[in-house]
């Protein structure tokens, strides 16, 4: 067992399996909030250590998605990493400049994106970075309680893709 794994049994037994001991309904603002909280604490996390591989979060994210549907449009990059389609437009062109990317024309004035061999580096650089923070963050929830967690986040974006 390793000194990470040790501290992890230890932080277990100390605070146990959560508890949800409430009267009445949970407060949704505060819920929110700590879904926020989460999301917050890994991009400050990952930020920072990706940072010493030379990239940022906004590029791995970018590498990742390319990396998962070589050829994508810009729009379809967009979408996948959560940004309008100027801003990743412009972080693209940021990584083509760093010889991260490759823009070539498709189909009319489609413009496909493809991973350079540097970019691919990057990548398995960040992600060994991501495994890594993650791997910490997540290290008080046991393989069941990430299952479930996951399973809840699931199905609440199933439910939003409906809202107005």
């Amino acid at each position: 067992m390793t000194v990470e794994q040790g501290n992890v049994e230890r932080e277990r037994e100390r605070v146990g399996r959560v508890r949800v001991d409430r009267e009445g309904p949970v407060d949704l603002e505060v819920l929110g909030r700590a879904v926020k909280e989460a999301q917050y604490r890994h991009h400050r996390a990952l930020d920072t250590r990706l940072a010493k591989v030379g990239t940022t979060l906004a590029q791995w994210d970018a590498l990742r998605a390319i990396a998962r549907s070589p050829g994508a449009s810009a729009h379809e990059l967009a979408l996948a990493t959560f940004q309008g389609d100027q801003s990743f437009g412009t972080l693209a062109s940021r990584l083509a400049a760093q010889h991260l990317v490759e823009r070539r024309p498709g189909r009319g004035r489609r413009i496909e994106h493809h991973l350079t061999e540097a970019g691919e580096r990057i990548l398995e650089a960040g992600g060994e970075v991501a495994r890594e923070v993650l791997g910490a963050s997540f290290a008080p929830l046991d393989e069941e309680e990430r299952a479930t967690l996951l399973a809840l986040l699931r199905r609440m974006g199933v439910r939003a893709d409906a809202l107005p």
